[in-house]
């Protein structure tokens, strides 16, 4: 490629806040847009030579042969781009994001990425120019980068420039209305800031809830050993209107000396492989690929995966006894987006009570009113 920017290229990053930044009086204006829950790319194109990276770095082309073909048709001949590619999916009459479908792209078989082209393609969302025929644009604030931006006509239906705003009460609304079509915050971006590779010199703002839930085992530490066993997540569940508890999601990111404390306090808790209260943990089933993968609505830790290809995902199970308050951001269906953070213990909650009905709501909203036409939204 004969670009002005050279790849590979790591995307500029964003600070988490607490809430939307109101405009500054006097200060640089903020460009507001929303926060889009898909995976991270930097777009090369010089002709018809296409490079999508992630945001690691790595090459996806291979993966979204679909978005190779949509940007060859919609950018221009030589630019870099900044966005994320997405994927929708229509249900109850709304659209909304579908991270979990997404993910399923990053496959090694060439047979299913095609596949899964042709019936669950992708889109491009775009929201920064960082060079275009023979500029680099990186170096410029983003005022002028949004104007090439602007310039460029991207509508759909499979590339799109993101939605903006400079109204920050515009932006708290999309905060609580767009979540209900899969989106993931609101971004804040100063117009008079330049392009920084890898830094974080934008603001973020997430969502931010607590919900109770049931501890049923855990796993040790990468640097766990016999002598000094080190937890290294805590595995979490709800129980579903059938009364199964379905695995959803991990606490982690403790301190080493909370590991180790954890490991003694949870102790007393431990089902000894064997014993009777193994065979009747509600998830001593962890290994059948049918449940461990979802089938029929079951939901269990420890299925090897294209992401955890090679990783011991064996566990240890506790007695289903103890509740805690976790925080966390969102749901992608019945589990948790992100790592959540334990909040505290609920020595006054009973695991029976912990079921998917606390969990709130977000407000309904049609992806196709922000990608009208994207494949997936209608």
């Amino acid at each position: 490629m004969a670009l002005p920017l050279t790849p590979p290229i790591l995307p500029m990053l964003a600070t988490s806040v607490a809430s939307v930044p109101a405009q500054p009086d006097g200060g640089p204006a903020w460009d507001y847009e929303p926060k889009w829950d898909g995976f991270r790319t930097i777009v090369y194109r010089d002709g018809d030579d296409v490079r999508l990276d992630s945001r690691n770095a790595k090459p996806m082309q291979r993966y979204f042969p679909e978005v190779v073909e949509a940007v060859r048709a919609a950018l221009p001949e030589r630019c870099v781009v900044d966005g994320e590619i997405v994927v929708a999916r229509p249900g109850a009459g709304r659209a909304r994001l579908d991270f979990e479908m997404l993910s399923q792209r990053i496959h090694p078989a060439a047979s299913r990425v095609t596949m899964l082209a042709e019936t669950v393609p992708a889109s491009l969302v775009v929201f920064d120019v960082l060079a275009l025929d023979d500029e680099d644009l990186s170096g410029r604030p983003l005022a002028e980068r949004l104007a090439a931006l602007d310039g460029l006509g991207l509508t759909g239906p499979q590339v799109f420039a993101t939605p903006r705003t400079a109204d920050v009460a515009v932006a708290r609304a999309w905060f609580e209305q767009f979540e209900g079509a899969g989106l993931d915050g609101v971004v804040a971006k100063a117009l008079d800031g330049t392009y920084q590779p890898n830094r974080r010199g934008w603001l973020k703002v997430k969502h931010a809830r607590t919900a109770d839930v049931v501890l049923a085992g855990y796993r040790l530490h990468k640097a766990s050993t016999e002598e000094t066993p080190l937890l290294g997540s805590l595995l979490l569940g709800l129980y579903d209107d059938g009364g199964q508890l379905q695995f959803v999601g991990v606490a982690a990111s403790f301190p080493a000396a909370r590991r180790a404390a954890l490991v003694t306090e949870l102790a007393g808790l431990v089902v000894e492989p064997g014993s009777p209260g193994h065979a009747a943990h509600p998830w001593a089933d962890w290994q059948d690929p049918a449940v461990a993968d979802g089938v029929a609505g079951e939901r269990r830790p420890g299925a090897q995966s294209r992401w955890s290809a090679g990783k011991d995902l064996s566990f240890t199970p506790l007695r289903v006894e103890r509740v805690l308050e976790v925080g966390y951001d969102h749901m992608e269906g019945t589990r948790f987006r992100h790592t959540a953070q334990l909040k505290r213990w609920r020595p006054d909650r009973e695991p029976a009570s912990c079921t998917y009905a606390q969990l709130e709501e977000p407000v309904g909203y049609d992806l196709a009113e922000i990608l009208p036409g994207a494949p997936g939204t209608a």
